[in-house]
């Protein structure tokens, strides 16, 4: 077994969970992308067509599940965007927001501490204590518009 899957493998059961064959190919999925620099943010139907491409034997219900138990165990964060589906990511422990693209539903993470900085002067200014927040900016990405332009 690879180092990483080894790792991968102690992680889980420190976590209480069985370090099944689905569990941990779907965990290494989300970190090959994050660490190519690719989309981290993935459906459930994603990683399912990721695993059958690759020749995985597993059930689109299993993906299902296995998402849902990495999420309770904090490895994975559920996001609900508007368009409907729900993503996953890696949770790095890093905060970061989301910009989306309504055509395609591309997902660009950024941080940027001026928006930081004023979401916390406005719920200061409310007399509300921060203690999280989700920022989902929606909008039309240069790819999407450039085909956009170049069917008219």
């Amino acid at each position: 077994m690879p180092d990483t899957q080894q790792e991968n493998a102690k992680n889980l059961k420190n976590l209480g969970l069985k370090a099944t064959g689905p569990r941990l190919k779907i965990l290494e999925i989300f970190q090959e992308r994050a660490k190519a620099g690719e989309d981290r943010h993935l459906s459930a139907e994603e990683v399912y067509k990721e695993l059958v491409n690759v020749g995985e034997d597993v059930g689109l219900a299993t993906v299902y599940r296995v998402l849902a138990q990495l999420a309770s165990a904090g490895i994975l964060t559920r996001r609900n965007f508007e368009h409907g589906t729900a993503v996953f990511e890696l949770d790095d422990g890093h905060h970061h927001d989301h910009l989306i693209c309504v055509m395609c539903g591309k997902v660009v993470e950024f941080v940027d501490e001026e928006v930081e900085k004023r979401q916390a002067e406005v719920a200061a200014k409310h007399g509300y204590e921060l203690v999280d927040h989700s920022m989902a900016l929606y909008g039309v990405c240069p790819e999407c518009r450039k085909h956009k332009a170049e069917q008219k």
